[in-house]
């Protein structure tokens, strides 16, 4: 299924960026982290098609742009529709001979775009089976217009919509498994990643495309104005996600679960595996939890956070 594709960390620097600077994301913004290095993992011929969102309003200014590939701003709910459509009329023009080389298709969307308002197209798309892959940069809110709590924002976290005061501390539901509800689509190729683990999302990134079918892609994406820390810890705090287990490596094909290094190493010597406060204590959306009223709510994430681990664990095989 998957190409023995390897590369190393100078011909990843050496390979022209197809997504540029001169954007107007803000500083130590994640989502532009992962979108330039995804883009590293490209085969040839690229089209773009990018929800609604922040990633769209920072690089599209008119009449500039970030992009140095065929890139379709859509609405904020209709990115994987777009993308069927784009790869739909590849194959038209390539039954009639108006093109011979092979197109790749990707879809970039937010966690507001992708849990909540683009769910619907999604869903129908993959169920379909059009072949693209599907990217979400999760900032767990809809940052571009205000920090809103979505689909995304995990549990005790305060937002304009889900704020922290003397009876609510945060977001009171829990983060939707949107990776295990693609994975329940029957997709061949689901997968998380981290910034911090560069290689393993760009390598995750080229599997997705080449794939035969919808591959979706999950990457943790930190927003320094969203998640309130210095902005120079972004990606520190990506490895800390992982390396607490709140957001684990894995990857699923054909439905069959396996670890991703480092939560494989994790897995193996769980003392390793960190306190969710080591997380939690990084941002100022989650400052409210470590005052003694709250202290319980720290001591729930992290029992969901074990659980949620363990039932990972049981998918790849792991006791």
């Amino acid at each position: 299924m998957f190409s023995e594709w390897k590369f190393t960390i100078r011909e990843i620097a050496e390979k022209p960026d197809l997504f540029m600077s001169g954007h107007r994301a803000c500083a130590g913004c994640g989502p532009a982290t992962v979108i330039r290095l995804v883009l590293k993992a490209v085969r040839g011929p690229t089209i773009v098609t990018c929800a609604t969102g922040c990633m769209e309003v920072v690089s599209t200014i008119y009449p500039y742009t970030a992009w140095a590939t065929p890139w379709i701003h859509t609405a904020f709910e209709n990115v994987a529709a777009n993308a069927s459509g784009i790869e739909a009329a590849i194959k038209v023009l390539k039954r009639k001979g108006r093109i011979k080389q092979h197109i790749d298709v990707i879809a970039f969307a937010g966690d507001g775009g992708t849990y909540d308002i683009g769910i619907q197209a999604l869903s129908g798309a993959v169920e379909r089976g059009h072949d693209f892959l599907y990217v979400l940069y999760d900032n767990e809110a809809y940052m571009n217009t205000g920090i809103q709590r979505s689909g995304g924002t995990p549990h005790g976290a305060a937002t304009t919509t889900s704020p922290a005061g003397t009876v609510i501390p945060g977001k009171p539901q829990y983060k939707k498994p949107i990776a295990d509800i693609m994975v329940a689509h029957d997709i061949p190729y689901v997968a998380t990643a981290s910034p911090y683990y560069w290689k393993d999302l760009i390598t995750k990134a080229r599997k997705g495309l080449e794939v035969e079918g919808p591959a979706f892609l999950h990457v943790i994406a930190p927003c320094p104005r969203g998640w309130r820390y210095d902005t120079s810890k972004s990606i520190e705090i990506s490895r800390l996600a992982v390396e607490t287990c709140i957001f684990p490596l894995w990857e699923s094909i054909n439905g069959e679960y396996q670890l991703s290094a480092p939560s494989k190493t994790i897995a193996l010597k769980p003392e390793r595996k960190k306190p969710v406060e080591e997380y939690l204590k990084t941002q100022g959306r989650f400052r409210h939890l470590f005052t003694p009223k709250f202290k319980g709510v720290i001591e729930e994430i992290q029992r969901i956070t074990d659980k949620r681990w363990q039932r990972l664990l049981k998918k790849c095989g792991i006791n």
